[in-house]
């Protein structure tokens, strides 16, 4: 009987993984877009307001796809202060030059509703969701 319990023990211990080695931590260069509201911004909905909304959301799908935006949301701000930052862009692109074109494919900065800032962030490297994780997944 002990030495069923013993060969049991051992089984179990040879089934269970493996510690992993620790992984080496790597910062990685990315570009953080601020959008702040821009002269075109108002408070009121109205119909080329839900029309640049639209393309703003399809572009942030688009560009998710290709792998190249890390992440994008909003920020909560109050509607009366027209300066406020309204939202954000995390690319992983090489460049300014390339994060400059992708920010004025979005609709919203091109009608002047957004006015983008861009600045350079070290984060962990292999930031990911979904979206982007999927266009990785297919290089």
């Amino acid at each position: 009987m002990r030495v069923l319990a013993l060969a049991a023990l051992c089984l179990a211990c040879a089934c269970a993984p493996a510690p992993r080695p620790a992984s080496h931590f790597q910062m990685h260069l990315y570009y953080l877009v601020l959008l702040k509201r821009g002269p075109a911004w108002s408070a009121g909905e109205t119909a080329e307001s839900r029309r640049l909304f639209e393309g703003h959301m399809a572009n942030i799908r688009a560009l998710a796809r290709t792998g190249k935006l890390v992440l994008a949301g909003p920020f909560e701000s109050a509607p009366e202060k027209k300066d406020a930052l309204a939202g954000l862009f995390l690319f992983d692109v090489p460049t300014v030059e390339e994060v400059r074109t992708l920010v004025a494919s979005d609709p919203a900065v091109a009608a002047g509703r957004l006015v983008p800032e861009i600045l350079q962030w070290y984060g962990p490297a292999g930031l990911t969701y979904d979206g982007r994780a999927e266009a990785l997944a297919a290089h």
